[in-house]
């Protein structure tokens, strides 16, 4: 091949490859630093809620792509130490959510900004006022998700009972209500469902059962162990102590794709 055609193919690959004018590229996550958790814990399950309608916005979120689980190494391997503490007692974690893009916090907020939309208020906040999910905690422009080591699960008994499925515009049931009243999760029972803003979900909150409240610390003592901390107003939200990106934010997509760009 000539030299001018060399060059001609190079140019070409370039403009091929080169995103297109105005567009911006798609974030990636820092080479290395990122794993899919089912590469490292593989029998731990994975239910993405906000890659689905039944979550408190009642649709998909953006940035969630694919039901995958995306966290810092460190924050992986410690998960693994727990599965494998856990499935001895013949439980398995399941993780509701993990890394949450910067974009999926920013829709959380203009959410919580509009009071006219309350479709899902029947479900996850049916005792609290959406004017007061920023005072109370419960929505921030922030969150540790973004960071890549704050995930939220919770323990199911295996093999895992067959799990309700939830069809969007169906009836709604209050999450704070008791177990096979409130939408049929195959978690142990906690007291509440997940992403239930009410102060029943607070850990150590007196007005759950003892079983619950046994429930809860069955998840929270392994977790503390492997390096984890908890929220006191969540029973399922933990964040590793050393977390690697304490100050960053991040902002790529939920899919293996943005771990190998």
């Amino acid at each position: 091949m000539t030299r001018r055609l060399l060059l001609a193919a190079a140019v070409a690959l370039l403009v091929v490859a080169a995103p297109a004018a105005g567009q911006t590229p798609t974030p990636t996550a820092p080479a290395g630093a990122f794993v899919d958790l089912h590469d490292v814990a593989p029998t731990i399950v994975v239910e993405m809620r906000y890659r689905t309608t039944h979550n408190f916005l009642g649709r998909r979120v953006p940035g969630y792509r694919e039901n995958t689980c995306i966290l810092t190494r460190q924050a992986a391997e410690a998960l693994a130490r727990v599965q494998e503490r856990v499935s001895k007692s013949r439980l398995t974690l399941k993780v509701y959510d993990c890394y949450r893009p910067q974009r999926s916090v920013d829709a959380f907020v203009a959410w919580a900004k509009d009071l006219d939309d309350t479709r899902m208020k029947a479900e996850f906040y049916p005792r609290v006022r959406k004017n007061r999910l920023f005072k109370d905690g419960y929505i921030a422009a922030q969150s540790g998700h973004s960071r890549g080591s704050t995930v939220d699960l919770t323990l199911v008994r295996t093999p895992p009972r067959k799990q309700e499925q939830y069809t969007r515009g169906e009836r709604l049931r209050d999450c704070t209500a008791k177990a096979g009243v409130r939408f049929g999760d195959n978690s142990l029972d906690m007291g509440t469902g997940y992403d239930c803003f009410d102060p029943l979900s607070h850990t150590y909150n007196a007005r759950v059962g003892d079983e619950q409240h046994q429930n809860r610390l069955l998840l929270r003592e392994p977790m503390y162990d492997a390096g984890f901390k908890g929220l006191k107003e969540e029973w399922w939200h933990f964040t590793l102590r050393d977390e690697p990106f304490p100050e960053t934010f991040f902002d790529f997509p939920v899919e293996r794709a943005a771990l190998s760009r």
